[in-house]
């Protein structure tokens, strides 16, 4: 592992986003650079931050599962994990823990003892923060989600 290791769970697998092909690879080291800013709705902007809050969630003290979780919802957005990073409360407490993605983050806190849960995506570039949603329903099984959504980097 690494010096984080100490400090908690430190993961260091590999997102299936992150290995390229070598057609890919060759494609990739041609290609110019890009502008990784997104443009929807005639707005342009750096990406979408998603809060969201479960309630009546369950799992919320268990690290790899939530490693997992969150792994699960970062591929089903297209994300590429570089690095992530898990600490258990213990004992019998939550989980903070964040991915590092190529594309910015998800990061979690949790309060088993409330059955809730923070969490936040942030993704810029071809990355759909929504499609990881679906993910963390099937892993934390809320009986409520509040979803807000804030466009970050806005250009007027």
């Amino acid at each position: 592992m690494n010096a984080l290791s100490p400090l908690g769970m430190v993961s260091e697998l590999p997102s299936s986003n992150q290995i390229l092909s070598d057609a890919e690879r060759s494609l990739t080291e041609v290609q110019v650079q890009k502008d990784y800013f997104i443009e929807k709705d005639g707005v342009k902007f750096a990406g979408a931050h998603l809060l969201i809050d479960l309630w009546g969630a369950s799992n919320l003290g268990d690290p790899a599962l939530i490693d997992r979780a969150l792994r699960d919802a970062a591929e089903a957005a297209g994300a590429t994990i570089l690095h992530g990073h898990f600490h258990h409360f213990e004992p019998n407490g939550g989980v903070s823990g964040v991915l590092v993605l190529a594309e910015s983050h998800i990061s979690i806190h949790t309060w088993p003892e409330r059955d809730f849960a923070a969490i936040d995506i942030f993704m810029c570039g071809a990355c759909n923060p929504y499609r990881g949603v679906p993910a963390l329903k099937a892993a934390f099984n809320p009986t409520t989600i509040n979803l807000g959504e804030q466009r970050r980097g806005l250009i007027a």
